[in-house]
Order: structure tokens, then sequence, then C-alpha cells
């Protein structure tokens, strides 16, 4: 029975708002919102993108997302100084003989800058983040591999269905993720897309560690990825007051000493070298376990 036009425009008219309220969604889980086939999702898209309400990508709909959302390079001079402190962190979980994944975000490229100064190797390397690939393939003894997937320019990273099944190839004893907002409720981050690829990342992942800075605090974005019960280790220039202010419960032994220690999956992890006393105050350690 064929479907009278008003009905299929109204349906048109809502997949491009839901498209451009939520950016990146994924062919399948746009059939599910709207209650209809493949087919005629695809056929809805087609219409779309011609008149040019919509931008389509290989499995899914991109709308704008590149080009509004502040570039890689914009967000890079931001909080340099957070960074290098999450970054100097992130060096204790790299141990040789490992395979690790690494994020897209300029939080992430700033671990790939420390450890490209300081260097454990042999090591494999796993990573969306281009200019993450870029500084770290010219390392002897690292290999590195760069995800398949939709590109994004403006933002440096690989996206979409495609890069969700080429995560299927491989298992990670480290993944280091990023998000756009945490609260008491947990984390959260900007697209369907990545939250649907953060996920797959880490169901083939020993020890997940999300690395945010001070800036996401108290910030929500558009799509949830997962509570505070489910994060294992968060990196962060924040202090234990200031997160336990915001709602997120950390226990007494988040210290990196006793956290990385204490973690039922981070036999992976090396212990932190020497006294943690002798080095730096506490919050120079932005290591919690949750």
């Amino acid at each position: 029975m064929k479907v009278p036009l008003h009905i299929v425009l109204a349906r048109r008219e809502r997949l491009a708002l839901i498209v451009e309220q939520h950016r990146y969604l994924s062919v399948k889980e746009l059939c599910l919102r709207l209650k209809v086939s493949e087919a005629t999702l695809r056929r809805d898209l087609a219409v779309l993108a011609q008149e040019k309400k919509i931008t389509r990508t290989y499995g899914g709909a991109l709308s704008e997302f590149n080009d509004r959302f502040p570039s890689f390079r914009e967000r890079q001079g931001q909080g340099t100084r957070a960074k290098a402190r999450i970054a100097t962190a992130a060096l204790r979980f790299f141990k040789p003989g490992k395979t690790y994944f690494f994020d897209s975000g300029t939080t992430i490229y700033a671990i790939a800058e420390a450890f490209r100064d300081q260097p454990v190797t042999p090591v494999t390397i796993v990573t969306s983040n281009l200019p993450v690939g870029e500084i770290l393939a010219s390392i002897p003894g690292v290999q590195v591999f760069q995800l398949a997937g939709q590109l994004l320019h403006l933002q440096s990273t690989l996206l979409g269905e495609t890069a969700q099944k080429s995560l299927e190839f491989w298992r990670f004893d480290v993944a280091f993720l990023s998000a756009e907002g945490m609260d008491g409720e947990g984390i959260w981050n900007s697209q369907a897309a990545i939250v649907e690829q953060q996920k797959v990342l880490m169901g083939r992942t020993g020890v997940s560690v999300f690395c945010l800075d001070s800036s996401k605090l108290k910030r929500r974005a558009p799509h949830f990825l997962l509570p505070w019960s489910q994060v294992e280790f968060l990196l962060t220039d924040l202090t234990p007051e200031k997160l336990r202010g915001a709602g997120i419960a950390i226990r007494d032994e988040q210290l990196p000493a006793a956290a990385l220690k204490t973690s039922a999956k981070s036999a992976a992890i090396p212990p932190p070298p020497g006294p943690l006393a002798d080095e730096a105050e506490p919050d120079e350690f932005p290591v919690h376990i949750l």
C-alpha cells in the first residue's frame, strides 16, 4: 500500500531534525527511531541529501558536525597545562609488549607527545586519531595502525560503522579514551557514533582509561556514555575534593600507588616507579580509580 505523501514528507522532516540534533546516527539507529525499513530510510536520506538538508556518509548521516564542532587545531591550544599533567600520568600505563588504543581528541594527542619523548618499546598502538599516528609511527619499536572509517578532516579522526568493524580485529591491553563532559551521573560525549565506537572499544579492552581535564567537569553532552560504576580509571587534573564536590565518588585509595595495585583488571599495568611522596604532591598525579 502506498504511503500518503504528507506522511512521507513529515517523516523526512523528522529525519532531518533528528540528524541535525544528533549530528551522526547509524542507519540501524535511524531505522529504529523512525520505525522504517533500511530501504525506506536510504531513500529518505538520498532525497534529503539531494535537497542539501543533510550530508550523507557510508553507514549513516553526518550533519555538519565536522564543520560546527571546534577543530582539532583550535582545541589543541586550550588547557595545555592540564593536558600535559594528564599525559605525564598516562606514561605509567605503558609496558613493553602490550597493545594500546589512542582515542580521538587533543588530550589523547598530548599523551602521544609525552610517549614520543619517553617511549616504551616494543609496543603496538592502534588509533582513530590521525595526528597521533603521524607522530608515533616513526618511533623505533612502535608499530602503529590506523582504524578504517569515515574521515572527519577538521576533527582529525576516523568514525562510523567501518571504524567500529575494524576494531573487531583487535584486543587491547589499555585504551586511552576522551569525552566531552562528566558529572555525578557519569561520562558524556558529543556524538552517538563516538559513543557507539567507544562501547565497542571498551568491550575489546582490558583496562579503559578516561582522560578528562577540569574543563569537562559538570558538563553534559547530547549522548550518555556510561556511569561511574563502569569506569575503571580516570586521568584528570582535578583534585579528589573537586570530584567529590561534583558528586563523583572515588575511593580513598585513589592515588596511583594504591590504584594501580588494586584494580582486578590492571595486571597489564606496571606500578609507578618509586614512592609517590618523594616525587610530588598527590594532586600532581591525577590517577583515580573509581
